[in-house]
Formats: C-alpha cells, structure tokens, sequence
C-alpha cells in the first residue's frame, strides 16, 4: 500500500468544508486558495482552486433543486450577466491586480453589513405591498430595483471569475431585495448563480493552462461530497441560524483580507 500523500490529504479536506461553506453561504476559496498557495504560484492555485470547487457548486445546486425550481424566473434573468461576467473577470486575472485587491476587503466588508440591515429593510418592504392588496411573499422589486440587482450581479461576477471569495455573500446580500424568498431559496439561487460563474472562469484557466491537474481532480471529488453535504445540512436548520452563519463568514472573511492586505 503506497504511503499516505499527506499534503493531498490536507488540500482535499480543505475542498470538503469548502464546498460545504459555499453552499450555506459562500467563501469556500477562503480555505482552498491559502492551501494550494503554499504548495504551488498563486495563478495556479487561483485556476486550480477553482475548478476544484466547481463540481461541489454544481452538487450544492442539486441539493437545492426544489428551491431552484420556485425561483426560475429570477434564475433565467440573472443567468447571462452571471456568464458574461464570469469570462470577463478570468480574464483580467493576468492584468494588474494591485488595485482590485486593495479593493476587496471593503466589498466583503459592504456586503456582511448590507446583509445585516437586509432582513429588517426587506420586510419592511415587504409591509410596504402588502399595504397595496400584495402579499409579502408575492412581492416583487420594482424595474429600477430589478435593473440595480442585475448590474450588481454582472459586477459580482466579474470578481468571482477574477477570485471568487466572498461572492456568496455579495449575492446574498442583494437577493435579499428582489422578493425571491426565505434563506433556503436565496441560497439556492446564490449556489446556482455561482456555478455560471465558475463554469465561465474555469474555460479561461483551462485555455491559458493556469490548472495543477494533479490536485484539481482529487480536490474536486471532495469538494462534490461536501457541497451536497452543506446544502442539505443547510436546508434542514432554522433560516435564523443560516443568516447567523452567512454574517459571522462575511465579517469574517472581511477581517481576514484586511489583515492580509494591511498588517
């Protein structure tokens, strides 16, 4: 019996939990990225973290599959900005990344407080149409709102081809305003959009050969476990400990990078 590779051991745990945390709330590349920098170049481990958890996305999905199906509509309108998006951001990872990263703290940083005033903001919304002979869960967004959520997704998306940590939370924190539904079906959308995204930057680093195929392979397996994993785990607890979740990851991830980027 072959002795136990113990780096690939620790770099497939990393994908596990990864593919679970992106789908309860996003920031799986926070584990996988760090890992496979200390063992390969950072373009590398950029490419490779991302096919890598592409598979446990698309898993992710699949265990959000009834939720998906309740917000189709939304899923359709957001798709192309998602794709178009994903390409463009694979792409400038070549490019100058001083400015962008000097950027990224505060995003994540935006973002985890945007999701913390985003419950109470969204029903009073909510109130607000049901005030209009509208139900609260048969609200929808205005066009100017819809408009605003779909550019923000396209730059959303841009990022995740270009990184990815922290998209999850990005999305979540602008879904939370278009009347799509609970947690659960945020996070459903939010997996879904998030595999357009990756699918998009993985043809551009398999094209421009920034992928470690020897720990990609064995990392996107466990990533696959792991985001089904998560995603059931995730629908089977109260909405208010999913929201705990996704705020203590984002103020986390946002402390990370600032510390990274400062200290």
């Amino acid at each position: 019996m072959p002795p136990l590779d113990w780096t690939l051991f620790a770099l497939c745990i990393s994908a596990f939990l990864a593919g679970a945390m992106n789908s309860i709330a996003g920031g799986g590349t926070l584990l996988t990225f760090p890992a496979l920098t200390s063992v390969i170049s950072p373009a590398f481990a950029n490419g490779t973290s991302t096919i890598a958890l592409m598979p446990g996305s698309i898993a992710g999905a699949i265990g959000y599959r009834k939720e998906l199906r309740e917000s189709w509509r939304f899923v359709l309108r957001m798709f192309l900005p998602s794709l178009v998006g994903g390409f463009l951001g694979a792409y400038l990872v070549g490019q100058d990344k001083e400015t962008f990263a000097d950027l990224v703290p505060w995003l994540i940083l935006t973002s985890a407080v945007l999701f913390v005033v985003q419950g109470p903001i969204s029903k009073w919304l909510k109130r607000r149409a049901s005030t209009g002979g509208v139900q609260p869960e048969e609200h929808k967004p205005n066009w100017v709102t819809q408009s605003i959520v779909i550019g923000f997704q396209f730059l959303v998306a841009v990022y995740g081809g270009y990184f990815g940590a922290g998209i999850g939370i990005l999305m979540l924190s602008a879904l939370g305003f278009m009347g799509i539904g609970d947690i659960h079906r945020m996070n459903a959308v939010k997996t879904f959009l998030a595999t357009v995204i990756n699918a998009a930057a993985v043809v551009v680093f398999i094209r421009d050969g920034l992928v470690n195929w020897s720990y990609a392979l064995p990392m996107a397996v466990t990533a696959i476990v792991g985001g089904y994993f998560g995603a059931r785990v995730a629908l089977r607890l109260p909405p208010i400990y999913v929201r705990y979740a996704v705020i203590i990851i984002g103020f986390g991830l946002s402390a990370y990078y600032f510390i990274r980027r400062y200290a």
